[in-house]
């Protein structure tokens, strides 16, 4: 390891040396959102998914829900986030809450 390589601790917390690097506060732009209808439950945390526009896609759970263990049903009401690349699957970002 050359002396040039060495960083102190309190440097890499900065973050100064990764100036191409984006923040992970910001929102993405280019993330699609669709609202949508759990149809059919597969195995591991997939599911089918019906968009209110008459698509069906393959949807996940996304990573705050997983961690926090939310629990999704079919019949649940669910915001979907869609990449631009691949509009067949996508990822369960938000369930919303059922009426009594």
């Amino acid at each position: 390891m050359r002396h040039r390589d060495r960083r102190k601790p309190n440097d890499l917390k900065s973050g100064a040396h990764r100036p191409n690097v984006p923040s992970t506060s910001r929102q993405r732009k280019d993330i699609l959102t669709a609202d949508g209808e759990i149809i059919e439950t597969l195995g591991y945390e997939n599911f089918r998914v019906e968009l209110d526009n008459g698509i069906t896609i393959l949807a996940t759970v996304g990573g705050k829900m997983r961690q926090n263990h939310i629990r999704i049903v079919t019949g649940d009401r669910v915001q979907v986030e869609l990449s631009p690349y691949d509009l067949s699957r996508g990822r369960i970002a938000f369930r919303y809450n059922k009426k009594k």
